[in-house]
């Protein structure tokens, strides 16, 4: 049987290298990426979350529009979803799941978090062998015409370890053909081999490995925010909602108002003929002007709101939505929720669950490695270096290579710390960088424990606040009662029940916005001390803790104010005299 020539063969190669290159190039097209991409940041994500929280999350950056080719999306598209009309019952559960849903910056969080994922996966496979497969093809023509054919393939893998060294193996394989000749064709390869080891500066896992490190850590960080963000998010829809209500409330208080006004003044224009008298009608004018503008400005206020509302849940401006009363009636109904807590246990627990605090504590040790990092560069640089290539036997024999023949190389390099400036003003600022994170770390403590302190002692005012209006309102609305009756009866005169109308309205709003602001206060500590649970259903009428307070030696916050007969502490007791 005839054998192939070297020509035969070598084309035969060259065109197999091509054709397994084509197919890989075709097989990867841009949605496997982006699929091989998700499922690799998902990875990430999910197995951060397990070390972190126990469990990992559902957690995904999917659109509407993530499986469809961009140059399908057209503007006019965008347009039309923003003008999509509808109406919607919205109750505050459905307002929660829609903005996680729908919210823009709920998804701009989750993609930073994915974006940092992602991150890590680069430096992970910096790391991992790195396959290669190149080919080059030319031809050559010379000053006197001679034209040269030349075809190069060079296909290895290289790897990086995290100890600074750096190892490579490739096969070389050239081709030179004489246009004019041929069968003067030219065959050779060569298979190599190479390995680099820092032995002092770049040396060792914690410098060779910092990026990855870093990126490690970042993610760490990532998800701890994102988590903290859900749940500052979650508490931020919630407490629009109630502020919705609350200026749906006031819109109704002012327009009782102002039809009451209404009827003060048809009232007294009729005894007008007798009794009233005329400044008293001019008055009540007035009033009822003043009740229909504060009605007026409570509608645009409480529509300026709803828009801003939409816009927070991702909804077009263009739908309508109701919100249900029922939900202020529960949240008046449960009445103030009161934790077993105080600020000294608030700080202890802080420092355990609140999630940037932890951020912080760890980045505390990024800086302090980061100066490990540049002491290292001020080392000298003492490299290790090695390679052997072994050539083919000759070119009917290609590929087989003479081991015979090996060619070695084994050497060291040496670069001395004559020049380092650069490095020793890097050095010297790490450190001054490091001992800015000790204030500022203590700082952060410190503010912790202050606003902590702070926190507890706003929501006891809130709570004074809120008993103060409700009994606010049952004494205006006596007032009012009793101003009506005097003026039925002859006996009393209009500016009283002015201004016990006033103070009714006054007190029924500040009631609402009493118990809303105490809510407020109340979710707004939890998140702060890191001990929320925003996973519990209507989590806004529970106490949503995480943790039982209940088991725990503390007792519920008491007022600084007010002591326990309930009167007012006096300044030298404040100031201690």
């Amino acid at each position: 049987m005839e054998k192939d020539s070297p020509s035969k063969v070598s084309h035969s190669i060259v065109a197999g290298v091509t054709l397994a290159a084509s197919l890989a190039w075709t097989g990867c097209t841009t949605q496997s990426y982006r699929k091989r991409a998700d499922k690799a940041a998902y990875q990430v994500v999910s197995q951060v979350e397990e070390q972190i929280f126990g469990t990992p999350s559902d957690f995904s950056i999917e659109t509407e529009y993530s499986n469809r080719n961009p140059k399908q999306i057209r503007i006019e598209e965008i347009f039309a979803d923003r003008s999509v009309e509808g109406q919607l019952n919205l109750s505050l559960s459905d307002a929660l799941a829609i903005a996680t849903r729908s919210s823009r910056q709920y998804q701009n969080e989750k993609e930073r978090l994915y974006l940092t994922a992602l991150s890590l996966t680069g430096q992970r496979h910096a790391f991992r062998p790195q396959f290669f497969a190149r080919s080059s093809a030319r031809r050559i023509i010379s000053a006197d015409g001679e034209e040269t054919d030349s075809i190069g393939t060079d296909v290895g893998v290289g790897l990086l370890l995290a100890t600074g060294a750096d190892l490579s193996l490739n096969i070389a394989n050239d081709i030179l053909r004489f246009v004019s000749n041929p069968s003067s064709e030219s065959l050779s390869s060569a298979l190599s081999f190479s390995i680099s080891q820092p032995l002092l500066r770049g040396a060792g896992k914690k410098v060779a490995a910092e990026r990855l490190t870093q990126a490690q850590r970042d993610v760490i960080y990532s998800v701890r925010n994102f988590a903290h963000f859900e749940n500052e998010f979650a508490v931020s829809v919630v407490m629009d909602y109630f502020r919705l209500l609350q200026r749906k409330d006031t819109v109704y208080n002012e327009y009782k108002n102002y039809q009451s006004r209404i009827k003060s003044t048809e009232y007294l224009k009729a005894r007008s003929v007798d009794r009233a008298k005329a400044l008293d009608v001019n008055r009540a004018e007035q009033s009822e002007l003043s009740a229909r503008n504060r009605y007026i400005n409570s509608i645009v206020a409480y529509r300026n709101s709803l828009d801003r509302f939409k816009i927070t849940l991702g909804l077009p401006q263009t739908v309508e939505i109701r919100l249900q009363d029922s939900e202020m009636e529960s949240l008046k109904e449960k009445g103030l929720i009161l934790h077993k807590l105080d600020a000294q246990l608030g700080y202890q627990l802080a420092t355990e669950h609140r999630l940037p605090l932890l951020n912080e504590i760890d980045q505390f040790e990024d800086v302090k490695r980061r100066t490990l990092i540049a002491a290292d560069q001020l080392k000298p640089g003492l490299g290790f270096s090695a390679s052997a290539t072994v050539d083919s036997l000759d070119d009917n024999r290609y590929d087989e290579f003479d081991f015979d023949r090996v060619r070695r190389d084994v050497g060291l390099t040496l670069d001395l710390p004559l020049n380092k400036l650069s490095q020793r003003n890097n050095y010297r600022s790490a450190l001054i960088g490091f001992e800015s994170e000790i204030r500022s770390f203590s700082l952060t403590l410190d503010q912790l424990r202050s606003q902590i302190e702070e926190s507890f002692q706003n929501l006891e005012r809130l709570r004074q606040n809120y008993e103060i209006q409700s009994n606010a309102v049952v004494l205006a609305e006596k007032s009012v009662l009793g101003a009506q009756l005097s003026i039925e009866a002859g006996e009393g005169i209009y500016r009283d029940l002015e201004d016990a109308q006033d103070n009714l309205i006054s007190a029924q709003n500040a009631q609402t916005g009493a118990i809303v602001d105490y809510l407020e206060a109340r979710l707004g500590l939890l998140i702060f001390i890191g001990i929320i649970d925003t996973d519990t259903d209507r989590f806004w009428l529970t106490e949503a803790s995480k943790v039982d307070l209940s088991a725990l030696d503390s007792e519920a916050s008491l007022s600084k104010t007010v002591q326990s007969d309930g009167s007012v502490i006096t300044p030298d007791q404040l100031f201690n005299l």
